[in-house]
C-alpha cells in the first residue's frame, strides 16, 4: 500500500509538471509572437530605426518570457524533487502545477501589448525611444505579477506539510486553492497589458503626455490587478483553514465550487477593467486637456466591471464559511 501511494505522488507531482509548463507556455508564446508582428511592421514603416526597434522587442519578449520560466521552475522542480508519501501530497502537487500554468497564461499574453506598442512607437516617435522602453518595461514588469502570486501559491502547495489533515475534505481545498490563484491570474495578466499597451500608444502619439499616461497606467493597471489579488486571498483562506474530517462528498465539493468561482469570476473582470484603461488612456494623448474627466470615467467603470468579480469572491466565501 505504502508503495502505492508512492507512485501517486510521483505520478501527480509528474502531471502536475505537464500542466504547469504546457499551459504556462501558451501565453508568453503569443504574447512573444504578437511583439515580433508588430516589430515587423514598425521596420516595414522606418527600416533605419530596425536596430532600436530589435532591441526593443527582444527586451520585451525576455518580459513576456518571465512567465513561462516560472512555470519551467515549479515543473522542474516536480519532475526533480521528492515528496511525502501521503494521498494529500499528490492532490496538492497536481494543484500546484494547474496553478502555475494557469497563472501564467495570462501575464505572457498581456506583456506582449506594450512591447508590440513600443515597437510601434519608436518607428512612429525615434525621440521617444526613451520613454517609450521606459514605460514599457514597468507596464510589462506589472503584468508579471499575478503569476509571481501563482508561483507563490504553487511553492506554497509543494513545500507546506499538509500530511496531519484529513484527505476529506482538505484535499479539495488545497486542489482549489490552485484553481482560484491560476485561473484569476488570467483575466488580470490580459487587463494590465492592454492598459499599458494603451499607454504605449499614447506616448507614441504625444510624448509630451508620457508623465501622464504614466501615471494613468499604473492606476489602471492597479484596478485590473483586483480579481487575482481576490483569487489569492481566496487561495490563501483555503490553504489555511483546516476542516475536520468529513463523511461525504458536500463539503469537498463546496471548497472546489469556491475555488473554480473565484478563479473564473475573476477573468472578465479583469480583461474588463484593461480594456477601460486602454481606451481611456489612448485618448488621454489626443485630449490631453479633459485627462482628468477621462481618468475618473476610467475609474468608475473599472469599478463597475469589477463588480461580477466582487459577486465571485462573496460566493466562494459563502463556500468556504457557510456550506
Amino acid at each position: 500500500m505504502a508503495f502505492d501511494v508512492e507512485i501517486l505522488v510521483k505520478g501527480a507531482a509528474f502531471l502536475g509538471a505537464g500542466m504547469a509548463i504546457g499551459l504556462g507556455a501558451i501565453g508568453a508564446g503569443i504574447g512573444e509572437g504578437y511583439t515580433a508582428g508588430l516589430a515587423n511592421r514598425a521596420i516595414s514603416r522606418q527600416p533605419d530605426k530596425a536596430g532600436d526597434v530589435l532591441k526593443s522587442m527582444l527586451i520585451g519578449q525576455a518580459l513576456a518570457e518571465s512567465a513561462a520560466i516560472f512555470a519551467l521552475v515549479i515543473a522542474m522542480l516536480l519532475v526533480l524533487m521528492d515528496f511525502g508519501t501521503n494521498i494529500i501530497t499528490a492532490v496538492a502537487l497536481a494543484g500546484a502545477g494547474i496553478c502555475m500554468g494557469f497563472g501564467a497564461l495570462g501575464p505572457g499574453i498581456g506583456a506582449g501589448f506594450p512591447a508590440g506598442r513600443a515597437c510601434e512607437g519608436i518607428s512612429r516617435q525615434p525621440a521617444a525611444s526613451s520613454s517609450l522602453s521606459n514605460t514599457m518595461l514597468i507596464g510589462s514588469a506589472i503584468c508579471q505579477t499575478s503569476a509571481i502570486y501563482s508561483m507563490v501559491v504553487a511553492l506554497m502547495l509543494m513545500f507546506f506539510d499538509y500530511s496531519s489533515r484529513a484527505l476529506n475534505p482538505n484535499a479539495a481545498a488545497l486542489f482549489a486553492a490552485g484553481l482560484s490563484t491560476g485561473l484569476a491570474a488570467i483575466g488580470s495578466g490580459i487587463g494590465e497589458g492592454l492598459t499599458a499597451g494603451g499607454a504605449m500608444q499614447t506616448i507614441a502619439r504625444q510624448p509630451t503626455s508620457a508623465g501622464p499616461a504614466t501615471a494613468g497606467m499604473l492606476v489602471g493597471q492597479a484596478v485590473a490587478e483586483t480579481p487575482a489579488i481576490f483569487g489569492l486571498l481566496i487561495s490563501l483562506i483555503l490553504l489555511f483553514r483546516v476542516y475536520p474530517p468529513a463523511d461525504t462528498i458536500i463539503t469537498a465539493a463546496a471548497l472546489v465550487g469556491a475555488g473554480l468561482c473565484m478563479g473564473l469570476g475573476g477573468i472578465g473582470p479583469g480583461i474588463g477593467s484593461g480594456a477601460a484603461g486602454e481606451y481611456a488612456i489612448n485618448w488621454l494623448g489626443r485630449n490631453e486637456e479633459i485627462s482628468g474627466l477621462l481618468t475618473r470615467t476610467m475609474l468608475v467603470g473599472q469599478a463597475v466591471s469589477q463588480s461580477t468579480s466582487i459577486y465571485a469572491m462573496v460566493i466562494s466565501l459563502v463556500l468556504i464559511f457557510v456550506i
